[in-house]
């Protein structure tokens, strides 16, 4: 990244996986952050001086305070993907992922706001067929409600322009994110491996894409630098493994031999269905589903060619690296 002029920067959902890494790295850059923050919490956290605004993105005052006097927005709050959500669930994600973007681009438009960063995910394009790898013109075919969101969100986002009618919206499609700060699936492949409880179910050859959560953060500042309003960019670290490369990639992290053993995808299927199902009966929701199965399963193969080729990106973990100091933070906790 080249030395530019700083910026004043809201940082939505800024104490999340990504949120105090991308922070800690517009402080680096010298810009000046403000973040928007629905309980009170300390700048402390992200190693520089941030104001802080209470408030949440269903809140008119807040976010008018919030964008007030902003050059670039970084909106990364969300309601996350969860495995098999139910109705309550399915109308928070449209209140926040879609109503608190609309709110948040209301704000924007009546100011100056130069960039809209929004930070969408790569299963807007749903899972992809084995071998294939898809880029940011392959259609989108979203697969479950936070994806349907995110597309909703984008939409949104690029359709968006400032106060003297630029085009403000760059839309980040996000590989899966992983680090010290991770959440969700990896984190718990990751406690699985450590704890030796970890097996196959599959051959595990289905195909994944990752970025690590600096190398994320880097890409957000970059796109904000350097991108134009209307752009669309995949995030990933530039490259596409086998779910059993990252687990073995965890494991010799860890320093524990991943299991070469894999379990018949069709029986434990029919098993799963059997324990949802004793589960409804007793009112216990399982800890394992076969939305989870479906996830751990499928292929999602994609290109990250175009923000390296057009903005410079160059990720700086690959996979060995991102593992190695995932797992060094999960030992130190």
């Amino acid at each position: 990244m080249e030395e530019i002029t700083k910026r004043k920067c809201l940082v939505t959902g800024a104490t999340g996986v990504l949120g105090v890494p991308l922070v800690q790295v517009l402080l680096n850059r010298g810009h000046t952050v403000r973040v928007l923050a629905r309980q009170p919490i300390s700048g402390d956290q992200f190693g520089g001086p941030v104001e802080v605004v209470e408030g949440d993105l269903r809140d008119p005052e807040a976010l008018e305070l919030a964008v007030a006097g902003v050059d670039w927005i970084f909106h990364l709050a969300a309601k996350l993907h969860i495995n098999d959500p139910g109705e309550e669930a399915r109308k928070e994600y449209i209140s926040v992922n879609v109503e608190g973007t609309q709110n948040l681009l209301a704000a924007a438009a009546t100011r100056s706001v130069q960039k809209f960063v929004f930070f969408s995910t790569i299963n807007v394009y749903g899972p992809t067929v084995s071998g294939d790898r898809l880029n940011e013109a392959s259609s989108l075919v979203p697969a479950g409600i936070y994806a349907e969101t995110k597309v909703s969100g984008e939409r949104l986002v690029l359709a968006a322009k400032n106060s003297g009618q630029q085009d403000i919206g760059i839309v980040l499609r996000l590989a899966a994110v992983y680090g010290s700060r991770m959440k969700g699936n990896y984190l718990r492949l990751a406690q699985a491996i450590s704890k030796g409880k970890f097996l196959f179910v599959g051959k595990g050859l289905n195909s994944r894409t990752l970025v690590h959560q600096s190398d994320a953060a880097a890409a957000a500042v970059l796109a904000a630098e350097c991108a134009k309003g209307g752009s669309i960019y995949n995030v990933t670290d530039g490259s596409v493994y086998t779910l059993r490369k990252i687990a073995d990639a965890v494991g010799d992290a860890l320093g524990k031999k991943v299991s070469r053993i894999h379990l018949p995808i069709k029986p434990i299927r029919v098993g799963i269905a059997a324990v949802e199902t004793l589960g409804r009966g007793l009112g216990i929701r399982p800890p394992v589903s076969r939305g989870l199965l479906d996830k751990f399963l499928e292929d999602i193969a994609v290109d990250g060619s175009r923000i390296q080729q057009e903005l410079g990106f160059r990720p700086r973990f690959d996979l060995k690296q991102g593992w190695n100091e995932a797992v060094d933070s999960m030992i130190r906790k």
